[in-house]
């Protein structure tokens, strides 16, 4: 099936420049939204803490929440709608307590402003310092390990200066898709961490076919040079790409607009994702190659 004939000839390569620009603009906004916030807005799982999840008859106001909350002393918590009206989450720093008894002093505490019955204790999740500080080192570590990886994978089935494109490419993608996640205010999770190993995998494999492709045409190139050589790779491949990028696409907007509250973060990230691994399989691991064989 195409969408597009394999005999395009779309001058991809004539837009580096403009597309060098874009990509300094997203990494640089991203990058100053994280400065500027005092880093990324990390989830319990990384910061540790507790979190409440209650859920209400009816709509409560939150202020009234954050009053009745001030009389047990939880410290310095944070209060917001997750889903609908009716659920509300609620994070504390940290908390001493044991899970059940910090479920039962919240709802306690509300019953003067609510009726007791109306309130239900849907979930508890406690986190500790040092269990947090942990897993957002193996996360890192994770991260890390992928793309050492990738690195030796590359190098082994092509040659050295495409695993450095490819890694470049990849850290494109991870630094705009982490900007987007400062931008819009969304947590930085376990689930988060696998959803942008998600988007190396795909990423990688995007750039895979066009290097597979650029290979192909690079034995049989003629007087042809490399820019045009690429020229022609990504739009033999583009049809491929565009199918790819398509469906994969469909299915992450479902998710992101139906999937519920649970996983609507890790379909954001997935939805940004898709859409800068696409286009950094076109231009960002490209202009590296141009740039190796000027540099040669």
């Amino acid at each position: 099936m195409k969408i597009i004939n394999s005999d395009t000839h779309f001058d991809f390569m004539g837009k580096i420049k403009m597309a060098m620009i874009i990509s300094g603009l997203m990494i640089l906004i991203g990058l100053g939204s994280i400065v500027f916030s005092g880093g990324l807005k990390y989830g319990i799982d990384f910061a540790g803490g507790t979190l409440i999840q209650l859920q209400f008859k009816t709509p409560p106001d939150i202020e009234v929440i954050r009053d009745g909350l001030k009389t047990i002393a939880l410290g310095e918590s944070t209060i917001q709608e997750f889903g609908s009206k009716k659920d509300i989450l609620i994070r504390v720093q940290r908390s001493e307590e044991k899970l059940e008894s910090v479920g039962s002093k919240v709802r306690n505490s509300l019953s003067k402003s609510f009726n007791k019955e109306d309130i239900s204790i849907e979930r508890v999740e406690m986190v500790g310092p040092k269990v947090g500080r942990d897993l957002r080192e193996k996360a890192l570590l994770s991260i890390l390990y992928a793309i050492i990886g990738i690195v030796i994978y590359i190098s082994w089935r092509f040659e050295l200066q495409y695993a450095i494109a490819a890694i470049i490419a990849l850290v494109h993608d991870v630094l705009v898709t982490m900007g987007a996640f400062s931008i819009f205010d969304k947590e930085f999770t376990l689930v988060i961490v696998a959803a942008f190993l998600t988007i190396i995998g795909y990423s990688l494999n995007d750039t895979i076919v066009v290097f597979d492709r650029i290979r192909e045409n690079l034995r049989r190139k003629g007087k042809s040079t490399l820019t045009q050589i690429i020229n022609a790779s990504i739009n033999q491949t583009l049809s491929r790409t565009l199918l790819t990028s398509g469906t994969t696409l469909l299915v992450v907007v479902a998710l992101f607009f139906f999937g519920g509250e649970i996983i609507h973060d890790f379909s954001f990230a997935l939805l940004i994702g898709v859409l800068v691994g696409t286009y950094s399989s076109i231009f960002i691991a490209s202009v590296f190659l141009v740039y190796w064989d000027s540099r040669r």
